[in-house]
């Protein structure tokens, strides 16, 4: 997702794959293996390119709202719905500076 959010008009599998770093870069059909499965789940929208026959993405789901999601999601399923073992887990496996920790104790208010 955050490749196809750098694609603001959204792009084909290569113009995708081709802003993974070459260390990390999947190979094209998982890559693509990958999108459809974002299709399916409501995250991208796919289109057919009429003069190439070649799907062109697009992020159906803006990033803050993706984040949301996720960020729900592993709540639920790996700190078994407890908000505060969440924050605590993202507190405590972060260097946080002085400056970053009275933010945060500042904004819970």
């Amino acid at each position: 997702m955050l490749y196809l959010w750098n694609l603001p008009k959204g792009g084909f599998t290569n113009q995708i794959l081709s802003q993974f770093p070459e260390t990390d870069k999947p190979a094209y059909t998982t890559l693509a293996t990958f999108l459809k499965i974002l299709v399916n789940k409501g995250y991208v929208k796919a289109r057919k390119d009429k003069e190439t026959s070649m799907l062109h993405y697009t992020a159906k789901v803006p990033k803050e709202a993706y984040c949301t999601i996720m960020m729900e999601k592993y709540r639920l399923e790996y700190f078994n719905d407890d908000p505060v073992a969440f924050i605590k887990f993202v507190i405590m496996n972060n260097n946080l500076t002085p400056e970053q920790k009275q933010e945060i104790v500042e904004a819970l208010g």
